[in-house]
């Protein structure tokens, strides 16, 4: 056999025993064995099968007995984390959201000038549907759980007093307040 072929196998051999030895050694010295349990499990949310929506859940307290002790100057207050996205003033601008001026008992996604999307308008039936107390109470709670598909990116509201003090805001800015809610009156069935 030829000098040069045996060194060229002779080089090839001791690279791959090379090879193999650092790949034992190192296996051996950074094994890491899978942990017995998981340190952090994520856990999704599931859509509803064959793409139906969930119905949010109800308000625990009846609208009617949230406003009863509600607080339209602490409402104020709270609309501060609204009005990066909706103007309150009456022939206020619509930013992200639309104008929130007269908003108790509007029809549902039908401001002038406001592109709603595809959810809101669903969620409106044409315009059928009203902004009523208990629909905003839903709403302000978790938009998107309430109105699906709806654009808007808000979390919503948990606490019941900040929403109640919200809706109670909400409801004097307008040219005539709505009349506020029997607060003995039961919830209304939800759809």
């Amino acid at each position: 056999m030829n000098p040069y072929v045996n060194m060229t196998v002779g080089a090839l051999l001791a690279t791959v025993f090379v090879m193999m030895s650092v790949s034992i050694a190192s296996e051996g010295i950074f094994h890491s064995p899978a942990p017995e349990k998981e340190g952090f499990a994520i856990v999704a949310a599931e859509e509803p099968a064959g793409g139906e929506a969930a119905e949010a859940a109800p308000a625990a307290v009846p609208v009617g007995q949230l406003l009863a002790g509600a607080d339209a100057a602490a409402g104020a207050t709270v609309f501060k984390k609204c009005q990066s996205c909706h103007s309150i003033e009456k022939g206020g601008p619509n930013k992200v959201g639309p104008d929130l001026w007269g908003l108790v008992n509007r029809p549902i996604a039908t401001h002038e000038g406001f592109s709603y999307s595809a959810g809101m308008k669903d969620f409106s039936k044409g315009g059928q549907e009203t902004w009523t107390f208990d629909h905003l109470n839903h709403f302000l709670a978790g938009p998107k759980a309430y109105v699906k598909g709806t654009a808007m990116g808000f979390a919503g509201l948990k606490n019941d007093k900040e929403r109640a003090n919200l809706l109670a805001y909400i409801r004097e800015q307008s040219d005539s307040p709505a009349p506020l809610p029997d607060p003995n009156a039961p919830a209304p069935a939800t759809n």
